[in-house]
């Protein structure tokens, strides 16, 4: 009897034995390296990692649909105590939302138009009300979609490589993704700044600019996702601690003044004019170099965009983040009933030329009829968070 026990059990073949253990970790379909996004536990952390390299980890729909329902149930259990997001590639965190792939539902009449951005803006809103403490990775480009995977989150990590900007009045389109919550609360009217002009801040001045928690060099960051992983049973002190001592330590760009300081004072008065019209007119009177290298800006924006999205910043200051992104999303489907969005992303991702033909073309043309029109309740296809 005892030799019968000892009798080797028969080999698995390398294949069935591969799939045992996939079936065992219950990661089957998101261990494949080519998959468009990773969802794996190690140690007490889930970690996504954004895994679309080419297309510089730009979001989709199939991978909204991964990660929402993966943070839900990371957020109920007990063995998981912090979630980490990444991207893959070493150019970006996440370069915003797959904008060709709406662009060609929103012409087609396709449903992806409605689906994409109210299941992206949940994502978003489970970002901001998660329980569990939330890192983000931001190394490299983070735009658009990208800030909203990770704004809404606890903590927010940036490098000397990240790249940040919310450029969407270029393309008619809005700062959305929450946009409208975070960026009237940043210090003075730094986010009226960079929603209307698409402003685009590097490395520290991320940090600086209320965007970023922390700021840690990017060759520190395996080091420092090994070192949340191994933290036991942590609690949000444990890993803002732990966030603080790597930050502390990193010198690079450490005596570097903000990019903006010295705009500070005109950015402060300039945009907080409660109309299009009148900013434009105040960067006019004010004749210096730094206003009028903000007219040419603002002169080649959807003026449409830029009505909407003051409108929209000015609301969200006194908003939650859910009433935020009910409107935001109100507010996308007029630019997928409009005219500009297909014209910005023409001009400036399709044909590359440069020259959107807006229209309206001026702001003195777009109504505010109009404008309230982009912000009326959807009744049943409104967003319900």
């Amino acid at each position: 009897m005892a030799a019968r026990v000892l009798r080797p059990l028969p080999r698995l073949r390398p294949f069935n034995r591969l799939q045992v253990i996939l079936q065992h970790l219950k990661m089957s379909k998101h261990t494949d390296s080519t998959a468009e996004v990773l969802l794996e536990k190690r140690g007490g952390a889930g970690i996504i990692t954004l895994n679309r390299p080419k297309a510089l980890n730009a979001l989709n729909l199939s991978m909204i649909q991964q990660i929402y329902p993966q943070i839900k149930t990371w957020e109920k259990d007990p063995e998981t105590f912090l979630i980490i997001i990444k991207g893959t590639g070493g150019k970006a965190f996440c370069a915003g939302g797959d904008i060709r792939a709406i662009t060609d539902a929103g012409k087609t009449g396709d449903r992806l138009a409605q689906d994409f951005f109210r299941e992206e803006y949940m994502l978003n809103n489970a970002i901001g009300t998660c329980k569990k403490p939330y890192v983000a990775l931001i190394d490299g480009i983070t735009m658009g979609g990208g800030v909203g995977l990770s704004v809404h989150g606890h903590f927010r990590v940036a490098t000397e490589k990240t790249l940040f900007a919310m450029p969407e009045t270029a393309i008619g389109l809005f700062p959305d993704v929450g946009g409208g919550y975070f960026l009237p609360r940043l210090s003075g009217r730094i986010g009226y700044y960079l929603a209307l002009t698409g402003f685009r801040l590097k490395g520290r001045d991320v940090l600086k600019a209320g965007i970023a928690t922390h700021f840690v060099e990017s060759e520190k960051l395996p080091a420092l996702e090994k070192d949340l992983i191994a933290l036991k049973s942590p609690s949000t002190e444990n890993i803002a601690d732990l966030l603080n001592s790597y930050h502390a330590k990193s010198k690079i760009d450490q005596e570097k003044v903000f990019v903006l300081d010295e705009h500070m004072e005109k950015i402060n008065s300039l945009f907080s004019a409660n109309s299009m019209e009148e900013i434009v007119k105040k960067l006019k009177q004010d004749g210096s170099p730094f206003a009028i290298k903000q007219l040419e800006t603002i002169n080649k924006m959807s003026p449409t965009s830029l009505k909407m999205t003051l409108r929209q910043l000015r609301e969200g200051a006194s908003m939650s983040l859910q009433d935020v992104l009910t409107m935001e999303y109100r507010l996308s489907q007029a630019c997928m009933r409009g005219h500009d969005f297909y014209e910005g992303v023409r001009a400036v991702l399709i044909d590359k030329d440069q020259s959107p033909r807006w229209k309206p073309a001026a702001l003195e043309e777009v109504s505010d009829e109009f404008v309230n029109d982009c912000f009326k309740p959807l009744g049943n296809n409104d967003l319900k968070l």
